[in-house]
């Protein structure tokens, strides 16, 4: 069976930026997803559609056509009293390098990075950290299986009845 729209699909494979390992998914706990519904990045999909189970890819993908260049729009300056719960910041939650969960002023979550404190200052990177990297994909298909008419309408793993019913407007996956 080949990969096409609205098949499951199982991959493993190495995701390499600048040399180094980021992420490696085994065949034994392979990546799962429902093809052309949202989850994967379009470039990525476009790589591997077709493809049955035993096939291997490898492909690159530029910055713009993964998480995109870093946005210096993205980085801001945030007051340290927005962090404070009852008058206090937790010990330990503004450590350069935290990702921090947070939402806009729509109530949509944004997660951020910790990247300096200051005295009352918090610099804040909304980026996704991949922003800015071209990503290195090696790997194989594990498996492709017809999708059940549940996982058509909830999701795969029952992921869309969570989102849409918590508002997130997208269902698919959130673009993460």
């Amino acid at each position: 069976m080949k990969i096409e729209a609205n098949k499951v699909v199982s991959l493993s494979y190495e995701l390499t930026v600048d040399g180094d390992i980021i992420e490696t998914v085994k065949a034994d706990k392979p990546m799962q997803f429902i093809f052309s519904t949202g989850y994967l990045l379009p470039k990525f999909e476009s790589h591997i559609e077709g493809k049955t189970a035993g096939d291997t890819f490898e492909f690159t993908l530029a910055a713009a056509d993964a998480y995109g260049e870093e946005d210096p729009g993205a980085i801001v300056e945030l007051s340290k009293h927005l962090f404070e719960v009852d008058g206090k910041i937790e010990d330990g939650l503004l450590t350069v390098g935290n990702t921090l969960p947070m939402a806009d002023a729509n109530g949509n979550r944004m997660d951020g990075t910790v990247e300096e404190v200051r005295d009352d200052v918090v610099v804040m990177d909304f980026n996704h950290p991949l922003a800015g990297a071209t990503l290195h994909f090696k790997g194989a298909v594990v498996e492709v299986r017809e999708a059940t008419g549940e996982e058509l309408t909830n999701g795969l793993f029952g992921e869309r009845a969570a989102s849409c019913s918590s508002g997130c407007g997208g269902c698919s996956g959130c673009g993460e």
